[in-house]
């Protein structure tokens, strides 16, 4: 096997996994289809595998493919790393620049990112913000992104955290649902409403759902793990479902129901590898996400 293989070949090898074909990879990363394929076949010579078998439907991974997947975005994440890292060296007006990677929770990137994002775009204009909105918890260590929000304690020694308060969570209509089919008054009194809910269950779903007995996927009238999903449904009328508290009191506002029944807090942190302290456009998107975050959390839903 050789020892010294290019990160184009891995880079083509990634393209054809996520796309399923050499057109789409190409067509992805901006190369023509017959490099993607000399790529692949030049990675698959230096490894000694097969990585793809040919099907009616397009190219299908092999098991050694699925094997050495992790290890190949490992390589992606950390190139990508080095881009940014490279990016920030290059002074802004303020000494602030480059570019930086913050992942948080789908509804937090979606209602509350974009107030913070926009305060640190005018007040560090050569900064630029790479926001991954997604559920699942990005690898810091491996350098998926600088900064993350998280909902548990990070373990990790190396990783700085602040924690920023707690979101607390309970149930909401909005008012022109309670308008029309009542307010429970008593939890056996969901039965007889739509309630909102999750699709498959997840960790912290089983967590918070002791919160509330008989909080079940068979009670729901309507199923979505998407959290952005959810909380528009809830807006719309169509039903009653969980939602961040502050979150709950921007307009339209929501009513809360059956608020000691149901109550359950998110402890909230924000987190960054230790060896991007030092680094001015980490340490000011940090700073400014856990104020952000604090205001949000401490100020009823508003943020400056």
């Amino acid at each position: 096997m050789a020892s010294n293989i290019e990160w184009e070949l891995y880079r083509a090898f990634l393209g054809v996994l996520r796309e399923g074909s050499l057109s789409g990879a190409a067509r992805a990363l901006g190369v023509a289809q017959p490099t993607v394929g000399r790529h692949v076949a030049a990675l698959e010579g230096a490894l000694g595998l097969v990585l793809f078998t040919r099907s009616q439907t397009g190219l299908l991974p092999t098991e050694a493919a699925h094997a050495l997947r992790v290890h190949a975005e490992a390589m992606e994440s950390t190139a990508a790393a080095l881009e940014r890292t490279a990016s920030g060296l290059r002074d802004g007006a303020d000494g602030v620049a480059g570019t930086v990677r913050i992942s948080v929770s789908e509804v937090v990137g979606v209602e509350v990112m974009p107030a913070i994002v926009a305060g640190l775009a005018s007040h560090h204009p050569a900064l630029k913000v790479e926001l991954v909105l997604s559920n699942r918890v990005h690898d810091l260590l491996q350098r998926e992104a600088d900064i993350a929000v998280r909902m548990t304690a990070p373990r990790q020694e190396q990783l700085v955290a602040r924690r920023v308060g707690a979101i607390e969570l309970g149930l909401h209509a909005a008012p022109a649902y309670l308008a029309r089919r009542g307010t429970p008054a008593m939890v056996d009194d969901l039965a007889a409403h739509a309630v909102i809910g999750y699709d498959r269950p997840t960790p912290f779903v089983r967590q918070a759902a002791k919160a509330l007995p008989g909080f079940t996927r068979d009670r729901f009238a309507l199923r979505t793990d998407s959290d952005v999903a959810q909380l528009a449904l809830i807006r719309a009328g169509a039903g009653i479902g969980v939602c961040q508290v502050p979150l709950a009191a921007r307009a339209p506002a929501l009513v809360r129901v059956l608020p000691d029944a149901f109550r359950f807090r998110l402890d909230t942190w924000v987190t960054m590898h230790e060896d991007l302290r030092a680094s001015p456009r980490c340490r000011v998107a940090f700073d400014a996400l856990a104020a952000g975050l604090e205001d949000y959390i401490g100020g009823a839903g508003s943020v400056p």
